[in-house]
């Protein structure tokens, strides 16, 4: 069944098999699909459009609806798809050399983490756009979104027709360092390889991905790679690192631009460690202070002074009580690892009352499984958020 979407408030309502009455006579089906017994009897309203800004959905007259749904439910074995969409941590990031064509190589030891987004699909009964909602503010909803190009990317490679309405419910920061546009991508291209009964291998959609982004790539291994070229170059490995290591992420509202990153590194300022050393020594003795480096620290402390200054106030706090304080990727989130507990100078001073905290541990997938949400997925907070609630 396609799913019914109504947009209230900024936010896509769902219909699900729990939303309609006994009276209407339907069933759900294992894979997610709905079949109808009967047609659904919905009153008829007026035309609800949403802001320019927003998707416009329209909730259609009961006979117009019936026939979309019958459509979908007769030609489609999957006709709405959840999924979760991890984000990702570099333990460590060294830049080696910049190329020719003006990008760098890297090397990285690149994580998935249990922070991530929600995004719903359901088969459009258009074939001719793709519509995108998200709970947010100031995310691209046409096709500058990671998520467009990914199935207009999948729809080029295996000429498939099919669209989707689409929810993201976003809870990874944006400018963040976390790859959290880019595990979006990535989960859509799974998700329409599944609409479409698996036409592409993995192997497939990890070296189309790489088209769109050099991030992309690593989020179709099994959650540990060593990364290099671009990012894009993917190793699977075995994760070196416990999935049960707690870590706290701690993100000013303030986002650290790449490009401006980029702008002020210095490839002689770079540390000159062998990076498949620091990955041996991660191996064998896990996470330390002195493997945790980053290159792109010293650049992105330069854009955002601010950032270091953070840094090295946890660090003091925390007295020890993390294995290691280090930026991801390209900031702005420092990441501590050893404790899930953010250091008390952030819930005291009115300085930090706007900065992003979540718990978060390692995370790995199935092969030809995605990731899974664990269970115990801690919400993101912000200490202003605390302090409300305790008023």
């Amino acid at each position: 069944m396609a799913s019914a979407h109504l947009l209230c408030n900024n936010n896509l309502f769902n219909a699900s098999c729990n939303s309609f009455s006994k009276n209407n006579s339907f069933s759900c089906r294992s894979n997610g699909s709905v079949s109808f017994n009967q047609r659904l009897q919905f009153p008829r309203a007026p035309l609800v459009k949403a802001s320019q800004k927003q998707v416009e959905i329209v909730y259609d007259p009961e006979e117009k609806f019936n026939q979309w749904a019958d459509e979908v439910d007769k030609n489609a074995p999957l006709s709405r798809l959840t999924l979760f969409s991890p984000c990702k941590i570099n333990v460590f990031l060294r830049i080696t050399s910049k190329r020719q064509d003006g990008y760098h190589d890297l090397a990285s030891l690149f994580q998935v983490i249990s922070l991530g987004d929600v995004i719903k699909f359901s088969l459009s009964p258009s074939k001719s756009k793709d519509r995108l909602s998200t709970n947010v503010s100031g995310v691209p909803l046409d096709d500058r979104n990671l998520i467009i190009k990914a199935l207009n990317l999948y729809r080029k490679k295996t000429g498939t027709d099919n669209f989707f309405w689409i929810h993201l419910d976003k809870k990874v920061p944006t400018g963040a360092g976390l790859g959290g546009g880019s595990s979006n991508a990535a989960t859509a291209l799974w998700a329409a390889n599944q609409f479409s009964g698996c036409l592409a291998t993995e192997n497939e959609l990890q070296e189309w991905s790489s088209e769109i982004g050099s991030d992309i790539p690593f989020f179709f291994s099994q959650g540990a790679a060593y990364c290099t070229g671009r990012g894009e170059i993917v190793e699977d490995i075995p994760s070196p690192l416990s999935l049960n290591i707690p870590m706290v992420l701690i993100k000013p509202p303030q986002a650290c631009s790449t490009a401006e990153v980029y702008k002020c590194f210095k490839l002689d300022r770079t540390s000159q460690v062998d990076p498949l050393t620091l990955l041996e020594k991660i191996s064998k003795h896990g996470i330390t202070q002195d493997v945790c480096i980053n290159d792109l620290e010293p650049p992105a402390f330069e854009v955002l002074p601010s950032l270091k200054r953070l840094k090295q106030r946890i660090i003091a706090a925390g007295r020890g009580q993390y294995d290691a304080v280090f930026m991801s990727g390209s900031g702005s989130t420092i990441v501590g690892v050893g404790s899930p507990d953010p250091p008390q100078f952030l819930y005291d001073e009115d300085e930090y009352r706007d900065v992003f905290l979540s718990e978060a541990k390692f995370l790995t997938r199935e092969r030809n499984e995605w990731y899974k949400e664990p269970p115990s997925s801690t919400a993101c907070i912000s200490p202003s958020d605390l302090t409300q609630s305790n008023e």
